[in-house]
């Protein structure tokens, strides 16, 4: 059994890589050397409260706004587009998007030829405002919450009995938001 978790586990964190890594070659692509949309043809508010708060002091910009929402949304599309929600699973979902964008972040510098990780550094990067560790703060903060909501997900399909197997049963009609009478799913 502890074997499955951990094939689980891998699969999950590896999947998670390979869209953060084919999201990075994206940006890299749509950026080039101009981090945080520079030079895109966008708009930006570069000062607010609450800039600080969700953006972590950096400028919120239109390629930005709908790049996260996009994200979020396509995070969420298997719940879904399965018409199932458990709270555990958005709990594993909200972290492996957190994992994600950590993850992103780090392979746009190293694989950026305009910055190679040797240049992940506050003099060179003005748009990560906070430092912990020689990192951006927010690869400290978001890596350990996404994490523990993953390992929170996981602890809680345990207790409430639930079955990490992807063939578990949901029900009579595997239907667990009883949407499907609705709808006249059989």
């Amino acid at each position: 059994m502890k074997k499955h978790f951990v094939l689980l586990g891998l699969i999950h964190a590896g999947w998670v890589l390979l869209l953060a890594f084919c999201f990075a070659m994206t940006e890299i692509q749509i950026e080039g050397a101009n981090g945080w949309a520079a030079s895109l043809p966008t708009w930006r508010v570069e000062n607010g409260e609450l800039l600080g708060i969700f953006w972590g002091g950096r400028p919120l910009t239109g390629y930005h706004a709908w790049l996260f929402t996009f994200m979020a949304l396509a995070f969420h599309g298997p719940m879904v587009l399965s018409w199932r929600f458990e709270f555990a699973l958005w709990l594993r979902t909200l972290g492996s998007l957190m994992l994600f964008w950590i993850a992103e972040d780090f392979i746009w510098f190293a694989l950026n030829p305009a910055f190679g990780v040797s240049r992940l550094d506050p003099s060179v990067v003005p748009w990560h405002k906070s430092w912990f560790w020689g990192l951006p703060a927010d690869y400290t903060t978001f890596s350990l919450l996404g994490a523990a909501l993953i390992l929170i997900s996981i602890r809680l399909k345990r207790v409430k009995g639930g079955n990490e197997n992807p063939k578990v049963e949901r029900g009579e009609k595997g239907d667990n938001l009883g949407l499907s009478k609705g709808f006249g799913i059989k």
